[in-house]
Order: C-alpha cells, then structure tokens, then sequence
C-alpha cells in the first residue's frame, strides 16, 4: 500500500516564512533521539508505518538501484533476536557474566517498531559503489525518523557489533552483498533528555578558494 502515490510536484518560490517552511525546520529541529529503553506502546499502526516508510522511498537513489531494504522485526520474532544478541556476546567475550547476557537479550525486546536497516553492496550497477548506497540508505533512514516524529513518535538508530554476527545475518538472511546498517527503533517517549545543542553551519561548512584551499564559513 503506498501512502504517497502522487508524483511529487515542486514547491514554486515563496517567502522563507511561509507556512510550509517553518513547519518543516520545526519538525527538524524537533527530532531528537530518544533510546529505545524510553519507547513504549502504542507504537505506529499499520497506516502511520506505511507513511513512515513512503517517507523512505522518498531519499536519493543513483540509477534508482534500491540498494537498501528494512526488515521488521514483530514482537514474535524478538525472542529469536534476543537469542542471536546473547550468542554473540558470549562469542566476543567467554567470560560474559549471565547478568551480562540477560542486558544484551533485553535489547531486543525496547521499542514497540524495530526495523533493521539493509543496504546491498553489490545490486545492479557496479561502478555506484558502497559509500554512495550506504548514504541513499542513511537519507531514507533519515526520512522515517523525520516521519515518525511528524507522527508524534520517539525514535532512535543503535548498532553495535552483534550486527556484523554470522547469527543476525542466518537470522535476516542477509545475502553476500548485504551488510546490517542499523536498527530503528520507534515508540512513543515515556521520558526524554534536553535537546542537545546542534552545531552551526559554521561549524561543518567551508568555502573553497578560486586561489586554491577553504575558508570557513559560507
């Protein structure tokens, strides 16, 4: 079911404070990672997680390759993912306490959404390479976290070294190509941190000289 069927059609010019502008910096400066611990039911239903990922299709995608894909994960299913994040503790450290193991299983049960994210090294066109795949997985990423807080729903990314465990590629069936990019986890926020400071653009943003080099700023 595609939530956002129609052609997407471009915004014509309007002043920096129409409606449409303001609403989406404030949805932007709004979204904030809140960790799955602090995710709680009710999470998104079927129609808000069809929006959720309509926003995804929505990012960059060189040669339209798809290179990227999420594989939900169902309360059903987390025992099993619980399983293969105990096992792979164990496998990095023989000395892992139970009680060590027990906190790495329960992280399979945060959130009520979980996705993991997939991205294909290897999908059709050879000369676009992993880099560019792994940023048209992260804008599509980027994109479902913008949505659901849109939505009104806390959400989170975590990794860790169990996604590049042979038990979660056996468990998503990952292909040769494919590697684990992340989870994303969404719910709604039962408590949150103060919003971070963000960096200025002065920050990560600088002016390439004609005479050669950068100055900061733009």
């Amino acid at each position: 079911m595609n939530f956002l069927a129609e052609p997407a059609q471009p915004l014509a010019a309007a002043p920096a404070d129409n409606d449409i502008t303001v609403m989406t910096a404030a949805l932007m400066q709004s979204r904030q990672t809140i960790l799955p611990k602090r995710l709680a039911e009710p999470g998104p239903d079927r129609k808000q997680l069809g929006m959720i990922l309509d926003a995804a299709a929505t990012a960059p995608d060189h040669g339209q390759l798809l290179p990227w894909r999420f594989v939900k994960v169902p309360q059903a299913a987390r025992a099993r993912l619980a399983e293969v994040f105990g096992a792979a503790l164990v496998k990095r450290d023989a000395a892992a306490t139970p009680d060590q193991v027990a906190q790495a299983r329960e992280k399979a049960h945060r959130s009520p959404l979980l996705l993991l994210a997939i991205v294909d090294g290897q999908r059709g066109d050879p000369d676009i390479d992993l880099f560019e795949r792994i940023v048209s997985a992260g804008c599509a990423v980027q994109n479902m976290l913008l949505m659901a807080t849109a939505l009104g729903y806390g959400s989170a990314l975590t990794s860790g070294k169990a996604l590049k465990s042979a038990g979660l590629r056996t468990l998503f069936g990952l292909a040769a190509g494919e590697h684990a990019l992340c989870f994303v986890s969404i719910g709604t926020v039962q408590s949150r941190k103060a919003a971070r400071l963000r960096p200025a653009p002065s920050d990560f943003v600088s002016t390439l000289s004609p005479d050669g080099g950068t100055a900061a700023g733009f």
